[in-house]
């Protein structure tokens, strides 16, 4: 196993997600069995790193990630889990999430404890006076309830870059999306240099994009298997991200044995992509990427009578193109009215003035039929909510 150090601890590269465990066919409980069983092999190969967070299953992922743990001596592994302040609540009470946290996991301290997914929407919650969200998990790091305080982002770079100009200075650690894909199509790239820059370490979630980087075809393959290092395509997508010195641990979220074998056998030793590789690699990144071919020079911006953020929204349909995901959506139902892409009014004035000749009012009213046949990620909140109370109150 490759051994990196995150804040002042020895953590194997891979990181055990826990956001998609193994489920049982027919009802989706959570395959305790299977999970103790990879869980075991995972540790005996040097895995460390357990990552779960308060919604994961329906709550359920934190008990199941604690109790199978509990067999271990404690310093012997590292859990992680995050506080809910990205998901719309009907009240936020750091200290009511943390205490039930602490019980359902069944230890006295976190060794990693996250802000879930601070973006542009949740920022506002986490530095909210009335919560007092990070000022009372840095008065819980001060206690030793907490080894690292961090926290995970989806935001676009300028968010993150608000986010640490402002308190980032305060938490150890950083979790982004990152993958060979989004390096370009959501601006890892930029977020990596930025965290480099301050010298803040890195774990990475989302590394084959929820299972899109696991699966190329059989030529895309055979390509990259004439550079000298035939594998899986995750090993390829894995070994890309072993490139990056400030990436410490590695998330991926297994859901069978066989995905953790070919997991441990990537990050057996270190193997990072070689030059032809990734040549090769981000070659068919951009062959995955569909979209139009906006550059963000704003001349849109300049000339809009509505004020709508276009190229934020023709990098959204960009993305929404490649993979349906509920955060690039979020950006869009979170957009004030008359902001959003329904408000466009036509004019074309923006298609007349494009360089890249791209047909904005069109490209919009797609994006909103897209986003309008999607999940809304307030009704989404809102059962994670119920499901939370059902699960405290032992139903």
């Amino acid at each position: 196993m490759i051994i990196t150090e995150l804040c002042g601890e020895r953590v194997g590269m891979l990181g055990f997600g826990a956001m998609r465990l193994p489920t049982l066919t027919g009802n989706g409980e959570i395959d305790i069995a299977l999970t103790e069983k990879m869980i075991d092999k995972a540790m005996a190969c040097g895995v460390n790193y357990f990552d779960t967070a308060y919604p994961y299953h329906g709550g359920k992922s934190e008990i199941v990630i604690g109790k199978l743990l509990s067999k271990y001596p404690r310093e012997s592994y590292k859990l992680a889990t995050k506080y809910p302040g990205h998901q719309i609540m009907s009240s936020y009470d750091p200290a009511s999430v943390f205490e039930e946290q602490l019980k359902k996991c069944g230890v006295d301290f976190f060794d990693f404890y996250l802000l879930h997914d601070v973006n542009e929407v949740s920022v506002d919650t986490y530095l909210d006076s009335r919560w007092g969200i990070l000022d009372y998990f840095l008065e819980q790091k001060r206690l030793g309830r907490i080894k690292h305080l961090g926290f995970s982002t989806h935001s676009r770079a300028e968010g993150l870059r608000d986010f640490l100009d402002g308190r980032g200075g305060e938490l150890d650690f950083c979790q982004i999306q990152m993958n060979y894909l989004d390096y370009t199509l959501q601006g890892a790239d930029e977020k990596y240099a930025m965290l480099a820059e301050r010298n803040i370490p890195i774990i990475v979630m989302e590394p084959v994009r929820g299972g899109k980087l696991a699966k190329l075809s059989d030529p895309e393959l055979s390509s990259l298997a004439e550079c000298g290092n035939p594998g899986s395509a995750a090993s390829y997508a894995f070994r890309f991200l072993q490139k990056f010195p400030m990436v410490k641990v590695v998330l991926s979220g297994m859901s069978d044995m066989a995905q953790l074998d070919d997991n441990l056998a990537t990050f057996a030793v270190s193997n990072p992509l070689n030059d032809r590789e990734l040549m090769k690699i981000m070659d068919i990144a951009d062959g995955m990427k569909g979209g139009v071919p906006c550059t963000a020079c704003r001349y849109c911006t300049d000339v809009c009578p509505m004020g709508i953020d276009i190229p934020m929204l023709m990098g959204t349909y960009n993305e929404l193109t490649v993979t349906k995901t509920m955060n690039a959506a979020r950006r869009v139902e979170f957009l004030p009215e008359e902001k959003r892409p329904v408000d466009c009014i036509g004019c074309g004035a923006c298609a007349a003035i494009c360089p890249q000749s791209i047909d904005i009012p069109e490209t919009l009213k797609v994006l909103w039929q897209t986003y309008e046949n999607m999940p809304k990620w307030a009704e989404i909140c809102k059962k994670r909510e119920e499901e939370s109370l059902k699960l405290r109150n032992g139903k």
